[in-house]
Formats: structure tokens, C-alpha cells, sequence
């Protein structure tokens, strides 16, 4: 019986993986299916897995006799999985102690850590409570206009709590990155996640003032790259699904007509994936 959960879920998983948005969506209805079709089934696994876990490989279900296979295999998942989010939560601490060294200044009202490159860079860094980076890279190569618009976009980050969010999903995405299309729904959520800081900067700041510093931005970047002799700049920001975003980025702040991307989520489908642990009491 083990092995038949986990076999439906895995199939389960895999038919809503195969699914992608359309990109005629409007950016909230992409946002929501995006979500859906790429948090939906790791945690449909996980549940399976707890579930059959707690039911233990004695026993019966239905009539269906319970066996050590699907009983470890669901412990090799959630030891899998566990072991995934402790190496990224790690990871991510280490990023802050090497980001707690750098010197804190005011830019643009905001405080800020002052990373000592020549590369134009700016993020916002941590968990739930993260802090904003900027290089000098940057502050040298935006007017102070522009770089008001840059703080403005990092700033909509941390109002939606996108560091601590995209760890989680960012966790999720690595424990299954087996099942299909998980990369080109990752890519797509990154995409909707610029948009929607952009949208809420342009609350703030001309949205044209957003658009020419990405610009700026992606021309110096180019310039840093072909000058790169070891190419590496060069392979990650001259590649075709990044020039894309930044179309998209600069296309959505340009249309004033486009819907704002609602904060609010609709997350009531994440109770269906509670479906496996409902069939505990069935088993003994």
C-alpha cells in the first residue's frame, strides 16, 4: 500500500509539473499557477513520505499489505530533504557573516553594507529580516536619481519578505529537481518576483526612472563581461533567458495598463497535499 502512495503521488507530481503557464497570462494569474505548479508537488512528496513514515512498515491498509520498500524510501526523502534545507540554511548564514564585515553607510536613506567592486550590484541579503547591498561599483555608475529608483526596487523586496520566501521555495525547488519543467518555473518565479518589486518601486519613483537604470546597469555589466578574459561574467549575463527577463522587466514597467501583482496568495490548494496524512487512521 506504501509503495501505491507514493507511486500516485510521484505520477501526481510529475502530470502537474509538465504544466507551465501561459505567458498571455496577466502577472498575477501567472504568479498564482507558477506557484501552484512548482510548490504543489514536493510537498504532495513530503507528505506522502511523513505519512508513511508514521504508519510505520507493519501493519495493514485497505487490505493492502505495508512493506519496508515504500517505508524507506520515504525515509530517504525526508532525510534528503532535511538534510537539503540544513546545507542551505548554513550556506545562507555563511553569506551573512562574510556580508557583516563590510562597512554600513546611509544610500538614499536606506542603510546599506558597501561592497568595495567595481561590478554594479545591489541586493537584499538574509532571511526574513534581510539587509541591503549595494557596491560601489553601482553608486558609481547611477546618478543619484537613478540609484533612488535601484533602492526603491530593493526595498519592495524586503516589504515582501522575498529573501526569506524564495529560501523556502528556493529549498523546495532543489529537493525536486528531478521532476519536469522545475528550472523554467524557478526562472519564472524570479521573473515575477523582479516585476513585482518594480511595480511597487514605480509606486514610489518614475517607472521610466526604473527602466533606464536597468538599462544603465545591463550595459555596464556588458561592458565589465567583454572585458572579462575568463568568460565566466560573460556565460551568465549574456545568456538568452536573462536578456529575455530584462525585456519583460522593462516591457511590464512601460505598461501602465498591466494589473498589479497581488501580495496576497491564494495558497487553499496547499491543504490538498495534507490528503496522505487524512489516511493514517485507516492503517493497522
Amino acid at each position: 500500500m506504501h509503495l501505491l502512495m507514493i507511486v500516485v503521488a510521484l505520477t501526481l507530481a510529475a502530470i502537474i509539473r509538465f504544466c507551465t503557464p501561459s505567458s498571455s497570462l496577466n502577472w498575477t494569474t501567472r504568479w498564482q499557477r507558477s506557484l501552484f505548479y512548482f510548490v504543489f508537488p514536493p510537498l504532495l512528496l513530503l507528505m506522502t513520505s511523513l505519512a508513511v513514515m508514521v504508519m510505520g512498515y507493519h501493519g495493514q491498509m485497505w487490505g493492502w499489505q505495508s512493506s519496508w520498500y515504500g517505508y524507506l524510501l520515504s525515509v530517504g526523502f525526508v532525510i534528503f530533504a532535511s538534510i537539503s534545507f540544513i546545507k542551505l540554511a548554513y550556506q545562507g548564514w555563511q553569506s551573512l557573516q562574510v556580508i557583516n564585515r563590510y562597512p554600513q553607510t546611509i544610500v538614499e536613506g536606506k542603510l546599506a553594507r558597501i561592497l568595495d567592486i567595481s561590478f554594479p550590484y545591489s541586493a537584499q541579503i538574509g532571511f526574513w529580516n534581510p539587509e541591503l547591498v549595494v557596491s560601489k561599483g553601482l553608486l558609481n555608475t547611477l546618478d543619484q536619481d537613478h540609484l533612488n529608483a535601484v533602492i526603491a526596487h530593493e526595498q519592495a523586496h524586503a516589504n515582501y519578505r522575498d529573501t526569506f520566501w524564495f529560501f523556502i521555495l528556493g529549498w523546495l525547488g532543489r529537493i525536486t529537481f528531478w521532476l519536469p519543467n522545475t528550472d523554467i518555473l524557478w526562472q519564472d518565479l524570479l521573473l515575477i518576483r523582479e516585476i513585482r518589486a518594480d511595480q511597487q518601486a514605480s509606486q514610489q519613483v518614475d517607472a521610466l526612472l526604473i527602466a533606464e537604470s536597468l538599462v544603465i546597469v545591463a550595459q555596464e555589466i556588458n561592458h565589465i563581461a567583454v572585458g572579462n578574459t575568463l568568460g565566466i561574467i560573460e556565460a551568465a549575463f549574456h545568456d538568452k533567458i536573462l536578456s529575455n527577463r530584462l525585456n519583460e522587466r522593462i516591457d511590464a514597467l512601460l505598461t501602465e495598463s498591466e494589473s498589479p501583482i497581488f501580495n496576497p496568495l491564494n495558497l487553499s490548494y496547499i491543504l490538498l497535499t495534507f490528503i496522505p496524512l487524512v489516511l493514517i487512521p485507516f492503517h493497522c
